[in-house]
């Protein structure tokens, strides 16, 4: 396991979230198999990996059952160790190779209407006179202007932007990096940021390179930021508002607009196409209901 969680950091260059997520499952995964008295992995044997995904799902004593996704993405962390010791020649087989993850339902991303995105970004900054409301502000015309993560966002250091140009250099996953534009809006809220409220965050600490900044000088955690958006979404009214709703917004409202489905990928970072679809069908939805509620022969 720490030889395959090396070549996963080394060689194929994960990111340090996706890195924990399979640290934590191939953890439970070896305490199970430990438990049925497997002493090297070469000893696994399908049974056990499928007993394992089904431990999943039912959930024990330590654990709740899981999805259909998390026990996907769970299943794919085993899968992947597999493969590897085969490859190493540290089995003599790969036991997961017929063990097919569960099929999670299709679950269309969570998107809100132009005029919430407005309530929401009038409502960030809760005192717009402070240094702590002009970067809560920043951040969040930021992450609904390009579309970024929340932790791309935080990950952004003040030579990553070019407000000039209106472009910003993120890093995503697996550290593959994009640049991403930046609409007048979030460029003014970024500006007004970094000359009236960033220095003085910036005098709490040592100093640093990092755009968003804590109350501490240090650089905004992906928690803070996430913090930031739920008190943005109290403030506003607003229910049901995720780390991700502003970057679904983005996709949604840019498709809505007639942006190429291409276009949108390359903003979003995603490495297929595939991904990006599934916002095809936000749109589509919207089609519907607005055909449904609006055509005079819609309903009998």
């Amino acid at each position: 396991m720490r030889a395959y969680l090396a070549h996963l950091a080394v060689e194929r260059g994960l990111a340090a979230n996706t890195l924990s997520s399979y640290r934590r499952d191939l953890r439970r995964y070896a305490e199970v198999q430990d438990a049925r008295g497997r002493a090297a992995i070469g000893e696994i044997t399908e049974d056990d990996v499928r007993s394992f995904l089904v431990g999943l799902r039912e959930g024990d004593a330590g654990h709740p059952p899981l999805s259909a996704g998390s026990a996907a993405r769970a299943l794919v962390a085993v899968r992947g160790l597999h493969r590897f010791a085969l490859r190493e020649g540290l089995a003599p087989g790969d036991p997961a190779h017929g063990v097919k993850p569960p099929t999670p339902p299709r679950r269309l991303p969570k998107a809100i209407s132009l005029a919430d995105v407005e309530r929401l970004l009038a409502a960030a900054a809760g005192d717009p006179g402070t240094a702590r409301g002009l970067r809560d502000r920043a951040l969040l015309e930021l992450l609904y202007g390009s579309g970024a993560r929340i932790s791309e966002a935080v990950g952004l250091d003040v030579d990553d932007l070019d407000l000039r140009e209106g472009f910003a250099r993120v890093a995503g996953k697996g550290g593959k990096a994009r640049v991403v534009p930046i609409g007048d809006y979030a460029r003014e809220a970024v500006d007004a940021y970094l000359v009236r409220a960033r220095p003085e965050l910036a005098g709490a600490g040592r100093g640093g390179p990092a755009l968003f900044l804590n109350a501490r000088g240090g650089r905004l955690s992906r928690q803070g930021a996430w913090m930031v958006l739920r008190a943005a979404a109290d403030r506003a009214q607003l229910s049901e508002v995720s780390p991700h709703t502003l970057r679904h917004s983005f996709a949604t409202h840019l498709l809505d607009g007639g942006a190429d489905v291409r276009v949108v990928q390359e903003l979003l970072g995603h490495a297929s196409v595939t991904t990006t679809q599934v916002y095809t069908l936000v749109t589509v939805q919207l089609l519907r209901e607005v055909y449904a509620t609006s055509h005079p022969r819609a309903r009998s």
